[in-house]
């Protein structure tokens, strides 16, 4: 499988690196194409990350999920290169990737993938009354 560059993302620096917070990413219309039958396939994506350093530019990750539309992958693929791509130009924190395929052969396929700054601990959630 082809890929996207890394270098096609693009960043900007944290507003808040002291803090841990997490951003939200849907991605409603990802495609690419099935690497058997060269048919489309498409997916939500839903992206969330701690940001470290740098946070992701959206119209970069934008352009960088269209790529993949002439693309041939098996899902698995995809979105473990999805994330890698991410964590290679950001180096977040944490970062997580869940893709929901729609059906093709009467199954739904949802990946999902994770990674961990090494040392990284999640906060302890708030609990309130």
């Amino acid at each position: 499988m082809q890929s996207a560059t890394v270098k096609s993302l693009e960043t900007f620096a944290n507003p808040a690196g002291k803090r841990d917070y997490t951003i939200r990413m849907t991605v409603p219309e990802f495609t690419c194409l099935c690497p058997k039958t060269g048919q489309p396939d498409f997916a939500t994506l839903e992206i969330e990350y701690i940001p470290d350093v740098l946070c992701v530019e959206l119209k970069s990750l934008k352009l960088y999920i269209w790529s993949y539309r002439d693309q041939g992958a098996f899902h698995e693929a995809v979105t473990n290169k999805i994330l890698d791509d991410l964590v290679t130009c950001l180096q977040p924190r944490y970062l997580r990737i869940t893709a929901r395929f729609n059906v093709r052969g009467g199954i739904y396929t949802n990946i999902v993938a994770e990674y961990r700054q090494p040392g990284w601990q999640a906060p302890e959630p708030v609990q309130l009354p």
